[in-house]
Formats: C-alpha cells, structure tokens, sequence
C-alpha cells in the first residue's frame, strides 16, 4: 500500500486479499471522487465475506455486490450518498 498523501472526509477500506483488489479500486475511486481516501488493509477481519463476495467498507457501513463490478457500482453509490452529507 502506498502511503495516504491526504484522507478524505469518505474512508473506504478494502482488504487487500479481497476479490475488489482484482482492480485498481484506489485509482479508479479516488480519480473520481479526490475527497474520498481509500485505505488497503492486510484484513478486515470478514474472512468469510471476503472469500465469497467482493465486498468494502464506505465510512464504517460494509458495501458488498456479487460481482466486482456490482461492489464498485455499489460503494460509488454509498460515497455519493455519504458526500450528500457534506454538501
């Protein structure tokens, strides 16, 4: 994991024997969304989840899908609805 040069006001975290690491979830989230920090961590402690499903945390609330794609559609969603927040 690369060092954070900043943390956004949206954590996401992902586990880093995770199905979502199939992708660059860093590259691709915080490209498109600079206020959000998302943190790669050796585990999450969701051993069984993580086997079965990609899956995040998006401020603390576990974001799950069935596919790869489904848990990026769905933790984008979960920012947009945690940055409505802040707006």
């Amino acid at each position: 994991m690369k060092e954070c040069d900043h943390l956004g006001i949206v954590i996401v975290d992902v586990c880093s024997a995770n199905a979502i690491t199939s992708i660059n979830i860093e590259g691709i989230i915080e490209t498109e969304f600079p206020e959000v920090a998302v943190l790669v961590n050796q585990c999450l402690s969701y051993c069984g989840l993580c086997a079965a499903s990609p899956y995040a945390h998006v401020n603390g609330k576990l974001i799950h899908g069935k596919t790869v794609e489904e848990c990026l559609d769905n933790i984008k969603a979960a920012i947009k609805k945690e940055l409505a927040i802040y707006a």
